[in-house]
């Protein structure tokens, strides 16, 4: 008998379903085609170990089992739970009449319990999308795929309780999204009122959060930059439902998504050690998984110790910074991921880290600190907007009893510039803040007087600038104008973004 199973396949975070059909005919032989990997190919095992468990078993034929699209290919143990269903509904041990309207995932233990699986979300969203109304996935995963509104899920423990419910021999009831269990909202950011002085820092880190502008700290050990770098989380915006959703699409393909957890609903901050490698960092591998910068999509990624990390691996942030998305091209395919995220860095100026220091004398060559700055590439550089010196604070406000500004009360200041964006752009599809402006947009929101065209004209011969330098300036000062409501662009927004550009090679600490 002739059965069709449906069930789902990952490319990149996208969805695509996958059609499993079974025949047993006369004979004695299992195959599998359709381009299966080595996982699949050994669900038979898995299969076979499962039934005996509940008191059936691989019928003894010729069981021919087809994969379509036979051109995309099927990786991983998530197709178990819809073979071992398709084996037992060609075998008229289901009833069949309904398994055409869902799609199934799952993978089998060796005892027919059902163990999660990865990229849960995306295939409920795309079969949504197609039209299918039912969903059975292990019951871990019940949640996440609940977050789909009109598709009715189904999670289960064992595959005995799967045949129970085909056979209608108990009832289940779908499952209900709980929101309890999305991701709580983080309430143990650090707070900018624990922060004592640095406020040229933390003005930076405000720009930085309202129009989602890259940033680089340089500037003595111990003088505060990942203890800031870490309250900036706390400024940013609250996620909208789309990036919350294109978020867990890529930690539940990625296997990252918390336990218990449907819904990320906090921004991603993610801050890899330096001795990361390109993989890592920017995803692939034989089978292709996102890697850190698409893990901080939609939030924040922190590289600590900037020269420490391969020159190698720092260069290949480039074009995502540009594009905002990955793309891992391998001999038959390729896959894209996003890469949205806000990079945020910190270094010391020179070796010894005592460079420009106020009171500390630096032992540090010339030539040392250069090559030490060199590390990092001037592409790498123009591509990061704020760069901020941070300096030791005094004694006398490390001492001082009063509270600094709290973070709440400037996270509101950058939602109300986001929102300003936010309505500015909302006839561009993909554009959301300042800092994704491209060349077009610039002309159109950020017209500069001749008063502003002459002081940024100056800026870029005396600082050596480059004409990405120059863009980023531009967009800098639309995002410290909407801090301030103002239409249009003046000479003093400009003047404070050109001096966020004042750590470049050619100037600085000169």
């Amino acid at each position: 008998m002739l059965v069709r199973i449906f069930s789902g396949a990952v490319n990149g975070i996208e969805a695509t379903t996958i059609t499993l059909e079974v025949n047993i005919l006369n004979g004695a032989k299992f195959i599998i085609v359709g381009l299966p990997d080595n996982a699949v190919k050994e669900s038979q095992q898995r299969i076979d170990s499962a039934l005996r468990e509940i008191g059936s078993r691989i019928p003894g034929k010729r069981v021919i089992i087809n994969m379509a699209p036979a051109d995309v290919k099927k990786e991983g143990s998530s197709y178990d739970l819809p073979l071992a269903i398709g084996i037992l509904a060609a075998n008229e041990q289901i009833t069949s009449g309904t398994l055409e309207s869902f799609i199934i995932l799952g993978e089998l233990s060796l005892n027919g319990s059902l163990v999660p699986v990865k990229g849960v979300l995306p295939i409920a969203i795309n079969a949504h999308n197609e039209g299918f109304k039912h969903m059975i996935v292990p019951l871990e995963n019940a949640n996440e795929a609940a977050v789909v509104e009109g598709l009715q899920v189904f999670g289960f423990q064992h595959i005995r309780e799967v045949i129970d419910f085909f056979n209608q021999k108990q009832d289940f009831s779908p499952t209900i999204f709980n929101p309890l269990q999305s991701e709580p909202e983080n309430t143990t950011f650090y707070d900018f009122k624990d922060v004592k002085g640095q406020e040229t820092v933390k003005r930076a880190l405000e720009i930085a959060a309202s129009g989602a502008h890259n940033l680089l700290m340089i500037g003595p050990p111990g003088s505060g930059k990942t203890m800031l770098a870490r309250r900036l989380p706390g400024i940013l915006p609250p996620m909208t439902v789309e990036e919350s959703l294109e978020t867990t699409k890529i930690h539940s393909v990625a296997g990252k998504l918390p336990r218990n957890c449907s819904l990320i609903t906090t921004r991603p901050f993610r801050a890899p050690h330096h001795t990361i490698s390109n993989i890592a960092l920017i995803g692939g591998g034989t089978f292709p998984h996102p890697g850190e910068i698409s893990l901080a999509n939609n939030g924040l990624l922190f590289l600590d110790e900037l020269p420490e990390f391969q020159r190698s691996v720092l260069e290949v942030m480039r074009q995502p910074l540009e594009d905002r998305k990955i793309t891992i091209s391998r001999a038959r395919y390729s896959v894209d991921y996003p890469a949205n995220f806000m990079l945020v860095a910190s270094m010391n100026p020179c070796p010894c880290g005592y460079y420009n220091h106020p009171t500390k004398e630096c032992n540090c060559t010339e030539n040392a600190v250069q090559h030490y700055l060199s590390k990092i590439s001037g592409p790498l550089l123009d591509r990061i907007d704020i760069h901020i010196e941070v300096v030791p604070v005094e004694l006398d406000k490390i001492t001082s009893i009063h509270d600094a500004e709290p973070s709440h009360k400037v996270r509101q200041r950058v939602i109300a510039a986001r929102q300003i964006q936010t309505e500015r752009f909302k006839a561009y599809p993909g554009i959301h803040c300042n800092a994704q402006m491209n060349p077009a947009l610039l002309r159109q929101y950020c017209p500069l007087n001749s008063q502003c065209l002459s002081l940024l004209k100056m800026a870029m011969e005396k600082f050596g600038l480059s004409a990405r330098a120059y863009d980023r300036i531009i967009k800098l000062s639309r995002t410290i104008a909407d801090l301030e409501a103002a239409s249009d662009i003046s000479q003093q927004h400009i003047a404070e973004a050109i001096q966020y550009r004042s750590l470049d090679r050619d100037s600085w600490g000169r």
